[in-house]
């Protein structure tokens, strides 16, 4: 099969398109033939080994990703972490999926999605693809929308929370502004010019051009301040929040989220209800995949990159 093969850090080049064995699956595994999956900039640290929290955090943490990832490369050398696709064959012991079916998931630090097919635990973090989504919408749910939905239930969201959204306009971003007005929150998304009226569609109550405007001007205290980019400096942070308002960094606070398939398929119903949208910024076919690492590390997509994957027509 053909897959995306990373034998050590460095920049987007390092991912080289490769001919690999395609898995089997074990007893309690899918086969799954992947349509979809996506570039977010977890994958774009992870590939160039670049944290990006500042120099001191970076090198405690580029010591932590080579033990747990690999020292002078990934261990497992096919790269990406979520997708959606069909399930192709089933270990004899599956019970919850079978053949033919259309799933999306999360494979976490297993990797594994920047092929034609991958393997996935039927206990593992995947669900039935929403029906009213192309694999391609589907694909980035398994993580910026999951995301979005615990760092929400983190802050224990209400209805009429005031929430500030900043960095409205990414893969998080897009995800948090439907999910808190879900939730009957008063959002204010804060993003670019050129996004506002994309932030608009996604029915936030308010939108903010962070090059023009400094929200922490306007005398506005937020119960939830979601820094859905990790760029607000504390100072700024703290008067923009009410007396028990929560302040959350996408960075820093989603380490103790555990990720669970039941989180997806409550998205799967939130989605099929029509109250959730995937934001697709650019499509790349799988041999373009340095490109869509390129576009990714210059921060400025608008939600989500998607990598279509297309199998080998058999003769």
């Amino acid at each position: 099969m053909k897959a995306i093969i990373c034998t050590k850090y460095g920049s987007p080049e390092v991912l080289q398109v490769s001919e690999v064995k395609k898995p089997i699956p074990k007893n309690d595994e899918l086969l799954v033939k992947i349509h979809a999956t996506t570039v977010h900039i977890g994958d774009t640290k992870i590939r160039s080994l670049k944290p990006g929290m500042g120099d001191i955090k970076d090198i405690f943490i580029k010591a932590i990703m080579r033990i747990i990832i690999g020292f002078k490369g990934p261990r497992k050398k096919i790269l990406g972490m979520e997708f959606s696709g069909e399930v192709e064959s089933t270990g004899k012991d599956v019970k919850l999926f079978k053949q033919g079916d259309q799933v999306f998931a999360s494979t976490e630090l297993n990797f594994g999605t920047y092929a034609e097919y991958t393997c996935i635990s039927e206990n593992g973090i995947i669900a039935l693809k929403p029906t009213n989504m192309t694999h391609q919408e589907a694909a980035p749910v398994p993580n910026g929308a999951i995301t979005a939905l615990l760092l929400l239930r983190k802050a224990k969201i209400k209805k009429g929370h005031k929430v500030l959204i900043y960095g409205a306009s990414g893969s998080v971003g897009t995800f948090a502004v439907q999910l808190a007005k879900y939730f009957k929150a008063e959002v204010t998304g804060v993003c670019s010019s050129t996004n506002i009226e994309m932030v608009k569609s996604l029915k936030a109550d308010r939108v903010i051009d962070y090059t023009t405007t400094d929200f922490t001007k306007s005398g506005k205290k937020y119960d939830l301040i979601l820094d859905a980019v990790g760029k607000i400096e504390p100072s700024k942070r703290e008067k923009s929040l009410t007396q028990d308002g929560i302040y959350l960094n996408v960075l820093t606070s989603t380490d103790s989220l555990k990720i669970k398939s039941e989180h997806l398929i409550y998205l799967k119903e939130i989605i099929e209800a029509g109250h959730l949208r995937s934001i697709i910024d650019r499509e790349y076919p799988l041999e373009q995949i340095v490109e869509a690492h390129k576009y990714v590390e210059k921060g400025h997509k608008k939600g989500n990159v998607v990598i279509t994957v297309k199998q080998k027509i058999k003769c």
